[in-house]
């Protein structure tokens, strides 16, 4: 497995256990369920992205787990600009999602240019 992929997985593991949280302790279930399927969603598109069938295969499965981590992101600000998530909680999850965010970014940007002078 490869670092995005175990980087990926490490997190989606890390948002089931704050979905747990959030609806156990705090009895949220909106956003949590929005985060719960975003966050979970990056790890699983770059599962596919692993077998792909082509490069515009990989391409757009990378590509859906950037917009994954983006809308991460925003479910993290609102749960943590709601007070549901305390500083230090949202600090270190947040950082994580940007952590990936950034990787993702740095493989779409890269492929895009592969793809691009490829054409």
């Amino acid at each position: 497995m490869d670092i995005k992929a175990e980087k990926s997985k490490a997190f989606a593991v890390r948002i089931i256990n704050l979905y747990k949280y959030l609806t156990g302790e705090k009895h949220e279930y909106v956003l949590s369920k929005q985060l719960l399927r975003s966050g979970t969603s990056i790890g699983a598109n770059i599962r596919e992205s692993m077998r792909a069938q082509s490069k515009p295969d990989f391409q757009s499965k990378c590509n859906i787990a950037l917009k994954e981590a983006e809308e991460t992101c925003y479910w993290l600000e609102l749960l943590h600009e709601t007070d549901y998530l305390a500083d230090a909680e949202f600090d270190s999850v947040y950082s994580q999602a940007c952590e990936l965010t950034k990787i993702l970014s740095s493989v779409v940007l890269s492929l895009n240019q592969q793809y691009d002078l490829g054409k």
